[in-house]
């Protein structure tokens, strides 16, 4: 398969923009991470580095050789492709692409990872809507496979066969949403997850660990081999259906955030990156949790492509 860009600019060097900037380069495209917050080149280098270390060190060198790290927006003015990928803010996003519109050739496709902002609301600060398509990664970028990849309501179908052509070129499963909806397609799925799963430890059910056991150890390792219409499938719709007649009514449905989710937030126990979520996060142990399990992630996404190609 040939490579449909030349050449790519990610803008914002996070986790999320440094895992992307590693993925092409890793698949030998030449790459310019741009980002002006002063120090956040230089720990762009330091996690591409760890992350490269942990599932390809024999690929480190050569893919950091490919990416070329600039400050200004300007560094992206011949690309083929841009992806953005700075934090989720909407009208930083806007800003970034009202000013890349002025800057990039008219023949540029615009790419803005986010988690589930609207396509739509962002296209808007551009004047090519046809060339704008929304590519939501998931965290580590260079690792998960797969890419969701949003039409807003202008975008031309070659857009989204070129972006789709690229991903696949360096490894990604992209999908495609055909319509902009709040969340797409994985993160309402999460969400409804995680809601009755706060749910049911906030009504004592259960502890953290305990349902975070069942879903890891009964629907975790399923889901890694059949989705859930599958699974449905499998099983017998009505199978499926008798069971959805007694038990969608006790289901959790609010609207708004748990109280016990909102009482975390306000006191300042937001996860891993304050130290105390819902479980306790000393340093040490967040950084040997997240690099055992991009360890381990590498390892089930190679399994998986390899049972599928055998």
């Amino acid at each position: 398969m040939d490579l449909p860009i030349q050449s790519l600019a990610v803008v914002g060097a996070g986790a999320m923009g440094s895992g992307i900037a590693a993925l092409f380069a890793a698949k030998g495209l030449d790459v310019v991470l741009i980002d002006p917050v002063p120090g956040a080149l230089e720990r762009a280098a330091g996690v591409i580095d760890r992350q490269l270390g942990v599932y390809a060190p024999g690929a480190v060198a050569e893919t950091r050789r490919r990416i070329r790290m600039e400050a200004g927006l300007e560094a992206a003015c011949s690309c083929n492709l841009v992806i953005e990928a700075v934090p989720e803010k909407l009208e930083l996003k806007r800003d970034v692409f009202a000013r890349l519109d002025t800057l990039c050739q008219p023949a540029t496709i615009f790419a803005t990872n986010t988690s589930g902002l609207s396509i739509n609301a962002i296209a808007e600060a551009v004047t090519r809507r046809e060339r704008f398509v929304g590519t939501h990664f998931f965290t580590p970028a260079d690792v998960i496979p797969l890419v969701e990849v949003v039409r807003n309501d202008d975008t031309a179908p070659a857009t989204v066969e070129t972006v789709m052509a690229a991903l696949r070129y360096v490894g990604k499963r992209p999908v495609l949403v055909n319509r902009d909806i709040p969340g797409f397609i994985a993160n309402r799925i999460q969400h409804a997850l995680a809601r009755e799963a706060m749910s049911l430890l906030e009504k004592g059910i259960a502890s953290a660990e305990d349902i975070d056991e069942v879903v890891k150890w009964s629907l975790g390792i399923r889901l890694a081999l059949t989705g859930p219409l599958e699974q449905r499938d499998m099983n017998g719709l009505d199978v499926h259906h008798a069971i959805a007649t007694y038990l969608y009514p006790d289901l959790e449905n609010r609207t708004t955030p748990s109280p016990l989710l909102a009482g975390k937030v306000a006191s300042g126990q937001i996860g891993a990156k304050a130290g105390q979520g819902f479980y306790a996060w000393p340093a040490e142990r967040r950084e040997q949790v997240l690099r055992d399990k991009s360890a381990a992630l590498g390892e089930l996404v190679a399994w998986l492509n390899s049972r599928q190609d055998g």
